[in-house]
């Protein structure tokens, strides 16, 4: 298999703290140097989340401004996508960065359970973000936690809202939600490619499920994510050392199946989007 594959690195999130694995990335100057390491590992996308002094995570578009511009200088041609999920803000205010036009934004189409509590996208926000995006030549990548979710990303899709390629990203393992389960990820493609004809997709896996997710999308010709955010660990016994480590342990999958790790010059070009 020789299409090249995109590699995702999720640098922080909204949950893991210091506490948890030394490595976890807080500050701003902490997400930048995490991110240009994961970036020289073989990660061409950045999924970016910011987060106050004390850990707590927020939507603050100055600290997303200052991250952004950050990446820019230190890691050249790296896609950046910023996120508006809900754990980080409510209402409009999840998408106040967008006008900051970073390359990509994540963009969840539907609601659906996580551990404590409903992940609320009520269609009248679903739509503004959407909106968001195309006003300011935002790419959306797309989360689905459900098969509705594919299914609403291919309506929007066909009736402009969200123009251009679909990005799909499959979420497996979040607990109440979809788990990882090998069947219904092949059915996900399916579904991506008989709604969305040569949309691009990809899946991540939380926890212990990102290895194994890694590995179902590379042999699978997808492309992958990685990173702090979603799993803290090497392996069942180690921490991750950093975003780096993830993102090396994704490009040996990637040779395993002889699958070139993407350029982020071929990124920018299989998702669509300006060269730099």
């Amino acid at each position: 298999m020789t299409k090249p594959c995109i590699i995702c690195v999720a640098i922080t999130g909204s949950l893991p703290k210091k506490a948890d694995n030394p490595a976890v990335p807080i500050t701003i100057s902490e997400q930048i140097e995490s991110t240009q390491q994961a970036f020289e590992a073989g990660a061409t996308i950045a999924h970016c989340h910011v987060r106050n002094d004390d850990e707590t995570t927020t939507s603050d578009p100055e600290k997303f401004g200052l991250l952004l511009d950050g990446l820019r200088k230190h890691c050249p041609g790296m896609i950046v996508q910023l996120s508006t999920g809900g754990r980080s803000g409510a209402g409009h205010a999840r998408g106040g960065m967008l006008s900051l036009r970073p390359d990509m934004a994540s963009l969840s189409v539907g609601s659906n359970n996580f551990p404590t509590r409903v992940y609320e996208n009520p269609p009248d926000l679903v739509d503004w973000l959407a909106s968001e995006m195309k006003k300011y030549g935002v790419k959306p990548e797309i989360e689905a936690f459900d098969l509705s979710h594919i299914h609403k990303a291919a309506e929007m899709n066909r009736d402009g809202r969200i123009p251009g390629k679909l990005y799909v990203q499959f979420v497996m393992g979040v607990k109440n939600a979809m788990p990882a389960d090998r069947d219904t990820f092949d059915y996900y493609i399916k579904t991506v490619e008989r709604l969305a004809p040569g949309a691009e997709w990809c899946a991540a896996g939380i926890g212990r499920h990102q290895a194994e997710i890694n590995e179902w999308c590379i042999s699978s010709g997808g492309h992958t994510r990685t990173g702090l955010e979603d799993n803290i660990r090497l392996d069942k016994n180690t921490l991750a050392p950093s975003n780096a480590a993830l993102v090396e342990k994704a490009v040996k999958l990637c040779e395993k199946y002889e699958r070139p790790v993407a350029t982020w010059q071929q990124a920018r070009e299989m998702l669509g989007l300006a060269a730099v």
